[in-house]
């Protein structure tokens, strides 16, 4: 059985490759990797393990832990399932080797997974992935099977340690926003955790303050309810509902394992996560005063560009996937990390998206303001707007040679597209047509799934659809 890491980590289809037999052969390899890596440390090494609400996640969770114990690492399991990035944050806050998240984020509830963090409190680099491939594939080769421990000896001998990680957690996410800001705003909030793993967060945050929390989704469904935990429009029409019926200001939603934000206003209309890291970036640098490099993935808005531009701050574009913007945060003086699909993270915290933090932060930028959340949007898009934005999916049979369809997309490049010219093409992560006007066309295949995402950003919605419809017919 060959298994590979993708974007972040290893998902595949509960029951088909994602079972307890292949996932014990993955926990070996992690395994065998932190051994290596502590083998001149003289100190027991400590790895840091969560889970989400999806089908068997905790059964998985604890195979994990006991493969972990059985090599005589001391495995932290998590009383409960937990977001990916109170994980992640545990780990560097114990100064464990590494941590093991089970979860397939926002993928169909057929999928489970596991995402790889590193020491610092972000995903493991894409070297650290290949390198327990590799691992795996020799054990596999010598017929090695896991050293698998027994779960109530591992207790009894202290090297399965059951804990909850939320207390410390939420007390680091108290230094990062304003408490205070948020409770004089008094809004009324609807959060959504779409029956994933961040249920109570948003609501056991902001006890703390005045505002009125009503959460949905919140109970145990494995099912998702039917649809894909993924914080977008059409994933969200209980939550525009709630808006309604409870006249909330806002409506805070996350994905499967919540490092990721989607809102709604107070009419229920949807604000994509262009809109909130925009708001976050001039939220950051007009009322705090905070300065440093910006970072953002190919895909996500031209809003950002110039916001950076206007603030003269460095800004470097990287591929889709967090861990290429967790590099820049490691390395240097990243104010504000994003993505389109809403994973964000800000200076101070782990280099993780996470959509707990954007939440509240989202909230603390409307209290502040002392106006609704549509209002702030439509400022946003009359100073650095008009920007809409769209994207399609195209489910795939098979998968794509990106690198073939990189190359026929560069040599095939159109002089125009929605009768404006193209001025740039550029294959950082699939291809990307630049045009004159300052729209975009990316067409790239998902890192976790068989899709072919299309993108398009442009200066109304005819133009967006144009785009789109050009892209769909190259793609196809």
């Amino acid at each position: 059985m060959t298994i590979r890491f993708g974007t972040d980590g290893w998902r595949a289809v509960i029951s088909d490759t994602f079972t307890f037999a292949n996932l014990r052969l993955v926990a070996q390899a992690i395994a065998d990797y932190v051994l290596e890596e502590t083998t001149d440390s003289g100190v027991q090494p400590e790895v840091v393990i969560g889970f989400d609400t999806r089908f068997l996640s905790d059964r998985y969770a604890t195979e994990v832990a006991r493969v972990m114990a059985g090599n005589g690492i001391i495995a932290w399991l998590s009383r409960a399932d937990t977001p990916t990035p109170a994980i992640s944050y545990t780990v560097r806050h114990k100064g464990a080797v590494a941590g093991v998240m089970i979860t397939a984020s926002h993928n169909p509830p057929r999928y489970n997974g596991l995402k790889l963090k590193a020491s610092y409190g972000g995903a493991a680099p894409p070297e650290v992935g290949r390198r327990v491939e590799r691992i795996l594939e020799a054990n596999q080769l010598q017929a090695r099977g896991p050293n698998l421990e027994d779960y109530q000896a591992a207790i009894r001998h202290d090297l399965i340690r059951r804990f909850d990680p939320a207390w410390a957690y939420y007390e680091h996410l108290g230094t990062l926003v304003d408490l205070d800001v948020i409770s004089n705003g008094e809004l009324r909030v609807v959060a959504d955790p779409m029956y994933g793993s961040g249920r109570g967060c948003i609501k056991e945050m902001l006890a703390r303050t005045r505002c009125r929390v009503q959460e949905i989704r919140g109970e145990m469904n494995p099912g998702f309810g039917g649809i894909h935990p993924e914080p977008i429009a059409c994933y969200l029409q209980a939550l525009s509902a709630a808006i309604q019926n409870t006249h909330a200001d806002v409506g805070l939603a996350t994905d499967g394992d919540a490092d990721r934000i989607g809102a709604m206003d107070s009419r229920g209309q949807f604000v994509d996560p262009h809109h909130i890291f925009a708001l976050a970036l001039r939220y950051l640098v007009e009322q705090r005063g905070w300065r440093g490099a910006v970072v953002k993935t190919v895909s996500t808005t031209q809003m950002v560009h110039r916001l950076a531009l206007q603030y003269d701050l460095p800004l470097y574009e990287t591929p889709v996937g967090f861990n290429h913007i967790a590099d820049y945060m490691i390395a240097g003086d990243v104010l504000i990390g994003g993505e389109e699909s809403g994973g964000m993270s800000i200076k101070g915290h782990i280099p993780e998206g996470d959509g707990i933090l954007m939440a509240l932060l989202l909230v603390e930028i409307i209290s502040a303001a002392g106006a609704p959340l549509h209002e702030l949007v439509a400022d946003l898009q009359a100073q650095y707007g008009p920007a809409c934005y769209a994207r399609r999916d195209i489910r795939l049979r098979h998968p794509v040679d990106k690198k073939v369809m990189a190359a026929r997309l560069m040599d095939e490049a159109p002089a125009q597209i929605a009768g404006q010219s193209v001025v740039k093409v550029d294959a950082l992560d699939g291809v990307k047509y630049w045009l004159a006007d300052e729209s975009w066309l990316l067409i790239r295949p998902s890192g976790t799934e068989p899709v072919l995402r299309v993108y398009a950003e442009g200066r109304s919605p005819g133009e967006v659809e144009a785009l789109l419809q050009f892209g769909e017919g190259l793609a196809k």
